[in-house]
């Protein structure tokens, strides 16, 4: 007999009481097709409950539930923050909701999205010129106002090196590994207050995919985990960072095959990057193909019902924004040989339906392969795959190779 359906949560919230009805309403259940002579009991019901939630045992549901509960009626129950105290993310999404649960730091964030476009070990007047131009023209931004952005959160980055007391938050996915790897690898030395929040999935959360989904007291609640940055963690950032920004993968690929206890959500990370690579056969990335995949079974779907069907349904480890979709897409749609129509162009992208053209179909199935008919340069960190150029592909087995011109 099936458990009742989950309840539908996203921020990390369990409400005790709703589990011990859905636990009594199972036991109802149970008892209808139990044999007389055994009859189920509470705790049983009570387990399946925990088991579908993620929980080894009622017990640890509770106490899950007793602590974030905790951490929300208690936001400093910990003498941990501070008012000095800095709070990195690569992004904006918990800013509100660390002050929200009664954090008293101040908030930083960058926003490089080094999961994308050129990232390559060059000087740093020329490494913001270079991530600035591919900003803005990735995502139809001013130049100068990305410039700008650029260098106050590089600035700021810069503070890491001060030894003032910090926080990184950090999830399991490649936009947040490479910014954790990026700040790392920019230590000079071991730093004493700077601490780690990593954290790839919460009990209770039906799909997990970012940080930003949670409620304020289940930041609470993960404020701690935090650990302290260690000097084994600087020295795998700076061989990761180092080994993403070559213009070959097999280092990159080389780290990616081994878990690492000192950054343990990483390889996971880097072999999903890693398959942002042309897939030998197609020469889609993931991302690319998954998306076709999603268009191609609906007919035509507005790009952002592709995105969150995408997200929600297919990515294995989800890492994009919306607006890094749209831009992600922006090269499959134009040029003379499109893999995608966009229909209605007045409309706002995330409502424009998108559908494959007869290239798109072909691609997909493995008949054509996408960097022969492209125009368009593609980078995965040090990687570039030119036009009508050899370049580095991805295999079946997830490996890199190198892929000559028919």
């Amino acid at each position: 007999m099936p458990t009742p359906s989950l309840p539908s949560s996203n921020d990390g919230r369990l409400n005790l009481e709703q589990q011990r009805k859905r636990a009594k309403e199972l036991l109802k259940q149970l008892k209808q097709n139990a044999p007389p002579a055994q009859p189920p009991t509470l705790s049983q019901a009570q387990w399946q409950i925990a088991k579908q939630l993620g929980f080894s045992s009622w017990p640890k549901l509770k106490a899950h539930v007793d602590a974030i509960d905790f951490a929300a009626r208690h936001p400093d129950f910990e003498a941990s923050d501070e008012a000095q105290k800095t709070h990195w993310r690569c992004g904006n999404d918990i800013a509100h909701s660390l002050q929200l649960a009664g954090f008293k730091g101040r908030f930083c964030m960058l926003t490089d999205p080094l999961c994308m476009g050129p990232v390559r070990e060059l000087p740093a007047d020329a490494y913001r010129q270079e991530r600035s131009r591919f900003i803005s023209q990735a995502f139809a931004l001013d130049l100068s106002e990305v410039t700008r952005r650029f260098d106050n959160e590089y600035r700021d980055l810069a503070e890491l090196d001060e030894d003032r007391p910090g926080v990184l938050w950090c999830e399991a996915d490649a936009y947040d590994q490479l910014f954790l790897i990026r700040a790392l690898a920019g230590l000079a030395q071991v730093p004493t207050r700077l601490a780690l929040i990593e954290v790839s999935q919460v009990p209770g959360v039906e799909r997990f995919i970012g940080i930003g989904q949670l409620a304020p007291d289940v930041l609470a609640w993960l404020w701690p985990q935090r650990r302290p940055v260690e000097a084994a963690m600087l020295r795998l950032a700076r061989q990761a960072w180092q080994a993403y920004c070559a213009p070959s993968p097999l280092a990159l690929a080389a780290l990616a095959q081994v878990d690492h206890a000192a950054l343990p959500l990483l390889a996971a990370a880097l072999r999903r990057q890693l398959q942002e690579l042309p897939g030998v056969r197609d020469g889609l990335s993931l991302t690319e193909r998954l998306a076709l995949q999603v268009i191609d079974e609906a007919g035509a779907l507005p790009i952002g019902k592709v995105f969150g069907v995408l997200m929600f349904k297919h990515e294995p480890l989800p890492y994009l924004g919306d607006m890094m979709f749209n831009a992600m897409l922006r090269p499959l749609i134009g040029g003379a040989a499109p893999l995608l129509v966009e229909e209605q162009p007045e409309l706002p992208w995330p409502q424009r339906p998108v559908r494959l053209t007869a290239l798109g179909r072909r691609v997909l199935a493995g008949q054509a392969y996408w960097p022969e008919h492209a125009r368009h340069e593609r980078w995965v960190g040090g990687v570039c795959i030119r036009p009508g150029q050899a370049h580095w592909a991805i295999d079946d087995d997830h490996q890199p190779v190198w892929r000559e011109n028919p």
